[in-house]
Order: C-alpha cells, then sequence, then structure tokens
C-alpha cells in the first residue's frame, strides 16, 4: 500500500501543475486569456470615456479559451485578415489559432467560439477554427448583417459580414436570444455592455469560482477601478451597470477579465509565454 501511495505522489509530481488541476466535470473549467499580438501607444481617452490626457497604453490583443473535460470554448476569435493586420501594425502577431498551440491545442479542436460582439479584432478570425459552434446574439446579427451578408451598419467590416453569413448558413451559427442565457454547461452570456448594440459577455464556472470574460465590455482594469464607461459603447449607463453586474456575477473582482489590458498577464503569470490562467 505505502508503495502504491508513493508511486502515486511521484506520478502526480511529475504532472504539469496545469494538468494537475484540470477540471473533471464538464461544467467547470480552467479559463485561459491568450495574447496574440499587441498594439502599442494606443490612446486612453479612446478606451476610457472622458479622459483628457494624453496617456496612451499598449494594447494586449486576446482571445481567451475555456476548457473542460468535453468543450473547448473560445470567447472570441482574434483577426488574421492581412489588411487588419497592415493597418494596424500590431507587434508579435501570430494567428490565433496558433496561439492556441502553446496550450497544446489545435484549430480543429475548438468545439464553441462565443462571439462577443462583430468588430473586426474580435470576429475575423472566426473561419480559422472549422468544427466551432458560434454563440451570437441574435439582435447584434440581425442589427448588423442582412441578406447575403449585407451590411447594415458599418461597424461591422464587410468580408466579416460575409464571412458570418456563410457561416450561419452552413448552420454554424447559433443565435442567443437575450441576457442570461446558459449557452452550455457552467457557461452563462449576459448582456447590457453596449459596446456594440447588442454585445454579451461570459460568465464561466470554474473550480475556484465565477469568472467573467468581459472582453470589450471593459477596456482596461482602470475602467473597473475608477468606475469609468467604456469610451465607445451606445449607452454609457448602460456600460456602468453591466460593468457593476459583473461584480455581482463574478465570485471575486479580479476574476473580471478585461478586453485589452496588458495587465492581465502582469496579475495572472502563469503559465508565461503569453498565456495567463485567470485563478483566485
Amino acid at each position: 500500500m505505502k508503495i502504491a501511495l508513493l508511486l502515486a505522489a511521484l506520478l502526480g509530481a511529475a504532472l504539469p501543475a496545469a494538468a494537475q488541476s484540470a477540471p473533471t466535470d464538464d461544467s467547470t473549467y480552467a479559463v485561459y486569456a491568450i495574447r496574440y499580438a499587441t498594439i502599442h501607444r494606443f490612446p486612453m481617452r479612446a478606451l476610457i470615456a472622458g479622459d483628457t490626457t494624453h496617456r496612451r497604453t499598449d494594447l494586449a490583443m486576446m482571445i481567451w479559451l475555456l476548457r473542460s473535460p468535453g468543450h473547448v470554448v473560445l470567447v472570441d476569435a482574434g483577426f488574421h485578415g492581412q489588411k487588419f493586420i497592415t493597418q494596424w501594425k500590431s507587434d508579435g502577431y501570430v494567428r490565433p489559432s496558433d496561439a492556441l498551440a502553446r496550450l497544446g491545442i489545435k484549430a480543429a479542436d475548438v468545439t464553441d467560439i462565443i462571439v462577443s460582439h462583430i468588430h473586426w479584432d474580435h470576429a475575423d478570425g472566426l473561419d480559422l477554427f472549422p468544427n466551432a459552434r458560434i454563440w451570437l446574439q441574435r439582435d447584434e446579427y440581425t442589427h448588423y448583417i442582412g441578406d447575403s451578408g449585407r451590411v447594415l451598419d458599418r461597424q461591422i467590416d464587410s468580408t466579416d459580414a460575409v464571412m458570418i453569413w456563410r457561416l450561419r448558413q452552413a448552420g454554424r451559427v447559433h443565435l442567443v436570444d437575450g441576457d442570461a442565457k446558459e449557452i452550455l454547461p457552467g457557461i452563462t452570456v449576459y448582456t447590457g455592455g453596449k459596446h456594440t448594440y447588442a454585445s454579451q459577455y461570459a460568465g464561466v464556472h470554474t473550480a475556484q469560482g465565477t469568472v467573467v470574460v468581459a472582453s470589450d465590455n471593459v477596456y482596461l482594469y482602470e475602467n473597473l477601478e475608477r468606475h469609468r464607461p467604456i469610451a465607445e459603447s451606445y449607452d454609457s449607463l448602460s456600460n456602468l451597470r453591466a460593468q457593476a453586474r459583473m461584480r455581482t456575477i463574478a465570485s471575486d473582482p479580479r476574476l473580471i477579465v478585461p478586453g485589452h489590458d496588458p495587465a492581465v498577464f502582469v496579475r495572472f503569470p502563469k503559465p508565461g509565454n503569453g498565456v495567463a490562467r485567470i485563478r483566485e
């Protein structure tokens, strides 16, 4: 018996820390932020409503991985169109699908993608993941995309509009009807952030509690800490209400993950190499 216990302990110690703490319940997820590019010296006034300074900050371009034994879920898909790479001159760019390899995941392994909103840096990469179901708010889809991928509001890129329309014709786009919907076991999406017409964010059950992946409904930790709405919003008061609500959904305020803050990788430095595991 002692030999068996010693062997089990040795085998456990040989496993990577992430493997030792991997969820065993299909409704319990490990949550990771994955950085695939950086945009340098972005003006703070474009991120925090009412900011009148000349401050600038780097933007971390991220996707988020939610992993359980039965699901490999992304929140957002990043971008890969050459026009965006050229225009924004991002540093250290790798395709979001390639960035997943840091956690041993292939693009074909992704089962689901939650699209927080239709902006190019969050939706342009959807076609990189050939087997994923796509979850998008119905009101977001119908506000921006018409028949045959026609653009109804210029906030969406025309190429992305056609791509998402085609994915819907292929049966891969699942339209979510409104607020507080559990779309997968342990994952609930919420509306009200108003970054776009019907942007959504996700509450995710983990072994440490509920993590909120805010995406661009909160750009930076500073939005939360100063109680300042994001600069780009349909409704600043709704955005502030969403931020307050996130505090009631998350098990701890530090488990609210903003959409572009490089400090995510400082506050959660492990496992490193552009990957941050979000946990207590």
